[in-house]
């Protein structure tokens, strides 16, 4: 018997909260993505065509993906896309999918970015932020206007939420966004060509690197570089691939969740890659390494800003005290939890 939309949004409610014990809100809201999905049509449309049904072809997409769902796939992973930050990212399976507690980490960080300087009363465009020490030539970026914007670089950028979230906000500052990912650096730059370079159509693209004429490729000795926009994207294991560069702001959403920890086995993180979520046996094996290393490529007064687990805030502090960072802190998220922990050099 044929279903109109309301008919379904009722029926795969109640199976979803069964299925996966959401609450019905949220099985309301995830119901209503598939069939936007499916349907291409906004919010809206649903509200006003209730009475609708879908043909075969439609019904056979539709009962594709909720199945997919009842197994517990993540919706991100289903539609490819999760909305972070107001950007819509593109996810897949090789990356961790952005979640709104970690938007505190880019506000955190674009409270600690100067204003844009005035611009010149003539007219003309100034390229400077605040003077860097010991920038030096970045590998991949066109060797005018750069050595003294603000640098920023993100570890570990799975998807570019973070990095291209800050990037869009400020395209007067230098971005930097690495990961030892091959898989996941390839849906960051097709996230960084979406959200920082105007295509008259998006697609999304799994070539290797190339040259166009709004995306650079290089090599280096032992990563490969594209830059996008006002971001570089780059391959490397945490600081290896770096050499003796520095930056004005250090940010990560590391690994923090402790090896063998029952909530890998549960929900969305099932379905997430293991090693962006576990980090030894207390959680905070690359906590540790990034603490420790990021020192020798933070500017004077620079910060390192770091996401952590719910219970980790007292010990990422320790961390950092004793790695000699200065005006520790710790800051809540909007449930109220110590989400995010910091430090300056000086």
């Amino acid at each position: 018997m044929p279903h109109t939309l309301q008919s379904l949004l009722t029926q795969d409610k109640a199976a979803l909260e069964s299925a996966l014990a959401l609450d019905s809100s949220s099985a309301h809201i995830e119901v209503r993505c598939l069939l936007q999905a499916v349907l291409q049509v906004n919010r809206a449309y649903l509200l006003t065509h209730p009475e609708q049904i879908l043909d075969a072809e439609q019904q056979a997409r539709y009962a594709a993906l909720l199945e997919r769902r009842l197994r517990g796939e993540p919706l991100a992973y289903i539609l490819g896309e999760r909305e972070f930050y107001g950007l819509n990212f593109w996810v897949t399976p090789a990356t961790l999918i952005p979640r709104a507690d970690t938007e505190l980490l880019v506000e955190l960080a674009l409270q600690r970015i100067p204003p844009p300087p005035p611009q010149p009363s003539d007219g003309t465009t100034s390229h400077s932020t605040r003077p860097s020490k010991n920038n030096g030539q970045v590998a991949g970026y066109p060797a005018s206007g750069r050595g003294s914007k603000f640098r920023v670089l993100d570890l570990g950028t799975g998807s570019g939420a973070i990095a291209l979230s800050i990037a869009h906000a400020r395209p007067d500052i230098e971005v930097t966004a690495l990961d030892a990912s091959q898989d996941a650096l390839e849906v960051a730059r097709e996230n960084a060509r979406r959200l920082l370079v105007q295509h008259e159509s998006a697609h999304i693209s799994t070539k290797p690197l190339v040259l166009s004429e709004v995306e650079g490729s290089m090599r280096t000795d032992s990563c490969e570089v594209a830059v996008i926009g006002n971001v570089r994207l780059l391959r490397s294991d945490w600081f290896a691939g770096l050499a003796d560069e520095r930056f004005d702001l250090i940010v990560s959403n590391p690994p923090y969740i402790v090896d063998g920890d029952a909530h890998l086995m549960q929900g969305d993180l099932r379905f997430e890659p293991h090693g962006a979520l576990a980090s030894g046996t207390d959680g905070l094996g690359d906590i540790r390494r990034i603490v420790a290393e990021a020192k020798a490529h933070l500017n004077p007064g620079g910060w390192l800003l770091l996401e952590h687990g719910y219970d980790q805030a007292g010990r990422a502090r320790e961390l950092l005290l004793q790695g000699g960072y200065a005006e520790v802190f710790s800051a809540r998220d909007l449930a109220g939890i110590e989400r995010v922990s910091g430090g300056t050099i000086r």
